[in-house]
């Protein structure tokens, strides 16, 4: 299982450990990867993620996964983010005609 966020893709970032006499070695900064389970309201079913904590903060700040994949650019979403938007949009779309 990589360690990268499922809907951002997210993933690690690199730099270097400097030494007090400022020798550097290459290091990796990981992502905090939880695992969460998500409930969309509109096709009334949960979801389970490995997502970065930044991106549970911003979920709820957005007020819950639906309305968060709304707002949210699909040039920036993993495929599998991609799929539960394009059926959620599906839904949404149904119920407005």
């Amino acid at each position: 299982m990589s360690r990268a966020c499922e809907i951002t893709g997210k993933k690690h970032q690199t730099g270097h450990n400097v030494s007090h006499s400022n020798i550097k070695t290459k290091r990796r900064f990981m992502v905090n990867l939880n695992s969460v389970t998500l409930f969309s309201e509109s096709l009334k079913r949960k979801f389970r993620f490995r997502i970065a904590s930044s991106t549970l903060r911003t979920i709820d700040k957005h007020g819950g996964l639906d309305q968060y994949l709304d707002k949210t650019s699909s040039r920036l979403l993993t495929d599998k983010a991609l799929k539960i938007k394009k059926q959620i949009d599906k839904i949404v779309s149904h119920k407005a005609n």
